[in-house]
């Protein structure tokens, strides 16, 4: 599934499922790099927000949205090419907040890690 706007501007996919969990990918390109040559972690933090994020979309009832609150990063290891794989799942949903957990990987390598606090509401 690609997403419009930033995320293909980035150039990664999301695969959310109803279950509680999603997956992401994004194919390391020269343009994901910072000037020391490894993956940017802006790149990073973009691919597991949005796969965090899609992941608790498909658990919501029709109309409602959800927004980030908060992230917490752990960069682990450094990237520098390849595919990174992302995959989330949701820890808890309430009324008006969720908890999402999102883990980095390249080639089965944990690379970071990130828990995510997400505002539930209806679309204006």
């Amino acid at each position: 599934m690609q997403h419009p706007g930033f995320a293909q501007l980035v150039g990664f996919e999301v695969f959310p499922e109803s279950d509680g969990t999603g997956k992401g990918q994004l194919t390391i390109t020269e343009p994901h790099k910072n000037p020391n040559g490894v993956v940017h972690g802006g790149a990073l933090f973009t691919l597991v927000d949005t796969v965090m994020a899609a992941t608790l979309t498909h658990c919501l009832s029709e109309g409602a949205i959800c927004a980030t609150l908060q992230i917490s990063m752990n960069f682990l290891r450094p990237v520098v090419g390849g595919v990174v794989e992302c995959e989330a799942r949701l820890v808890n949903k309430g009324k008006r907040f969720a908890n999402v957990r999102g883990e980095l990987y390249v080639q089965e390598k944990l690379v970071g890690t990130a828990d995510g606090n997400f505002a539930i509401m209806q679309a204006p």
